[in-house]
């Protein structure tokens, strides 16, 4: 197949119309259609239903562009590793993680990191759903959990525990709980078990819903939990972590908590030399101790 027919298919997939593609690739529609005619006609197959509306893949189409789509991935990995300089830190870095952690602990932290490389252009994905690391979807992940697929690099950051924390003002005025019975005399923030989370929070929470707590605020991330609890909504299950950015809240409960979440690190062996990725690997390792050494002079671990 003719690799320039193949590339102009793709963007015509991608887009779902003749005209849109030929924008993107400097090509008139009279052009981008030819090209695709002759596409189909060396395979003797229709790639894509015509309507008034733009364009649908056949089934044909589909299998052709899942090929085309997995190229593209390795050909945008293989210009990334040699735009990368051994001495400089630019372009683009693809991370992926959780929403919790990705705005509760990392976001807060990148103007470290971007004024060390001001060069550098970071798209957070925040997503519950892993992505495909070895297909490109992502470059780097930060992961509640290690990750299963073959032909990465991973990297074990720091254990992290669900627990119980609330604000002064909520605790002046309905009291502080002693142990887990005394969650029936409060209201409990938490996310729903049905929502995407670690088994360790989401067995935490089961196990406080069986004490039949007084009310109750579901939300589906960790941000809207924290945001909960500090406008005094009531007793909240947070990320251990979060107690470095809010000192004011106040850890209930103590005895109570999930157990431990490993965090870690992961990206493609095909992106073992590149300059971004050992650049946000280093920072995110060094912000990781930074953040054990607050909270051992706080006394909290």
């Amino acid at each position: 197949m003719d690799w320039d027919k193949l590339r102009i298919f793709h963007a015509v997939a991608d887009a779902g119309s003749l005209t849109h593609a030929g924008d993107k690739l400097n090509l008139s529609q009279s052009a981008v259609s030819r090209q695709i005619r002759a596409l189909e006609e060396s395979l003797n197959s229709t790639l894509f239903h015509r309507h008034a509306r733009g364009l649908i893949l056949t089934e044909q189409g589909e299998l052709l562009f899942d090929a085309t789509s997995a190229m593209s991935k390795r050909l945008d990995a293989a210009a990334a590793r040699i735009r990368d300089s051994e001495e400089e830190v630019f372009g683009e870095l693809r991370v992926t993680t959780t929403f919790g952690f990705g705005t509760l602990w990392l976001a807060p932290r990148l103007p470290k990191l971007y004024e060390k490389y001001p060069d550098l252009k970071v798209d957070l994905m925040l997503e519950e759903r892993v992505l495909d690391l070895p297909m490109r979807e992502a470059d780097v992940a930060i992961r509640m959990k290690e990750p299963s697929q073959a032909d990465l690099i991973r990297k074990r950051l720091m254990t992290v525990r669900m627990q119980l924390y609330a604000s002064r003002e909520y605790l002046n005025e309905h009291g502080t709980p002693t142990g887990i019975v005394d969650i029936a005399k409060h209201r409990l923030i938490c996310q729903n078990t049905s929502a995407a989370q670690v088994g360790a929070g989401a067995m935490l929470v089961q196990t406080l819903m069986a004490h039949n707590p007084q009310s109750l605020l579901t939300v589906n991330n960790y941000f809207g939990v924290l945001q909960g609890v500090l406008h005094n909504l009531g007793i909240g299950v947070l990320p251990d972590y979060v107690t470095q950015d809010f000192p004011d809240l106040v850890h209930v409960m103590t005895e109570t908590e999930s157990a431990d979440v490993p965090v870690f690190l992961a990206y493609p062996e095909e992106l073992r030399h590149s300059q971004r990725v050992a650049a946000f690997k280093d920072f995110v390792q060094d912000e990781i101790i930074a953040h054990r050494k607050q909270l051992r002079q706080q006394g909290k671990i």
